[in-house]
């Protein structure tokens, strides 16, 4: 069990919360006073690389995320169990990473400690699916589902941008009340098929969701109903099977550079990518490192009269057109699109200026 999951269980257990007070007479309060002499206290993120002139296309395929509970719950056997926090569906009873019942999935301390690190909400209604996964760190990250030609993208960040990000959305419109997994939170209009809704800042950061496509306020409500806040290993059952989890970055990070020269003195064992990631975004963290440090080579050569090392580094980019990884992005999105022509004027000679794609940001 970590600390995150003690902590939690131990304010569940503790009498003396507000909300459990609020139910008690005047005398049964003062009773409680004299007992609790220590009340435990309830403690209260910039998005990872993002896709340039998005054109990516959600695809199928994946685990139904209103199925996840359901599935997870036939594999292991367990059942789900709903607890009086908002928001703590959880499944029982829960396993370290270290002593998995036989015939079950296994995930590391590290994967388990990537998922409880983010808010882990799944919409559990038949039909959902995870389309895009993003960073999924502490401080950041974003979970996309689809459902047809409707998507709910769930961002969320750390709860020090709340305030700031609060006062741009009452600039769209007047809030609204509402509440998801009773976590209660404020609706936006950006039009009559365009919303957004924020979640108040819990556990030291705040959600937000952004509905794309076509919507109603009755699609919304019903959805918003649907939506509950899992375990970790519950989560990680509804995730495609195709997301990179920190376990998994040296094996999938050699995948990506099989056919990719690498820079002299890169060491792809140095690449710090953290969280979890969709294919796409983690090509994007994998090769940027590698095209700006191909680009900071030709630089130094260029400096340095070095023509041999000059020709090694314009041949390098120019190859990048053959680099699988950016042609399976290509297909998804325009990053891959930016970084060749980069490549290309680079290896031409121009050096990289303000106002070309820089692998490097």
């Amino acid at each position: 069990m970590t600390d995150e999951q003690l902590d939690r269980r131990v304010r569940d257990a503790d009498p003396y919360r507000p909300e459990v007070l609020a139910h008690l007479d005047g005398a049964a309060q003062d009773l409680l006073e004299e007992i609790m002499s220590t009340p435990i206290l309830e403690s209260v993120t910039e998005p990872p690389v993002r896709r340039s002139r998005p054109r990516r296309r959600l695809v199928g395929g994946l685990a139904s995320a209103g199925v996840a509970a359901t599935v997870l719950a036939v594999a292991f056997g367990i059942s789900m169990v709903r607890t009086d926090q908002p928001g703590d569906h959880q499944v029982a009873p829960e396993t370290s990473s270290n002593s998995e019942a036989p015939g079950t999935t296994s995930y590391s301390a590290m994967v388990l400690k990537a998922a409880e690190e983010n808010p882990r909400l799944l919409i559990d209604q038949p039909g959902w699916e995870a389309t895009h996964v993003d960073g999924f760190t502490k401080r950041a990250g974003s979970i996309t589902y689809s459902n047809g030609t409707r998507h709910l993208r769930m961002n969320w960040y750390e709860a020090s941008e709340y305030d700031g990000r609060y006062e741009d959305r009452l600039e769209v419109s007047k809030p609204e009340p509402v509440q998801v997994d009773r976590w209660p939170g404020d609706l936006f209009r950006y039009s009559a098929s365009d919303f957004a809704v924020m979640l108040r800042p819990r556990d030291g950061s705040f959600i937000e969701m952004r509905t794309a496509s076509a919507w109603t306020r009755a699609d919304l409500d019903r959805v918003l109903a649907s939506v509950v806040r899992v375990d970790a290993r519950t989560w990680l059952a509804a995730l495609p099977a195709e997301i990179v989890t920190p376990e998994r970055v040296t094996e999938r990070a050699a995948k990506v550079l099989a056919d990719v020269p690498l820079p002299p003195g890169f060491d792809p064992a140095t690449l710090d990518i953290d969280g979890v990631n969709d294919p796409y975004q983690f090509g994007v963290r994998v090769i940027g490192p590698v095209g700006c440090a191909w680009i900071g080579e030709w630089t130094r050569a260029k400096k340095a009269d070095d023509h041999a090392a000059l020709q090694r580094a314009a041949e390098a980019l120019r190859s990048s057109h053959n680099w699988k990884v950016l042609q399976q992005m290509d297909a998804e999105g325009d990053w891959p699109n930016g970084f060749w022509e980069t490549a290309d004027r680079v290896a031409a000679g121009d050096r990289v200026g303000p106002k070309m794609f820089n692998p490097c940001d």
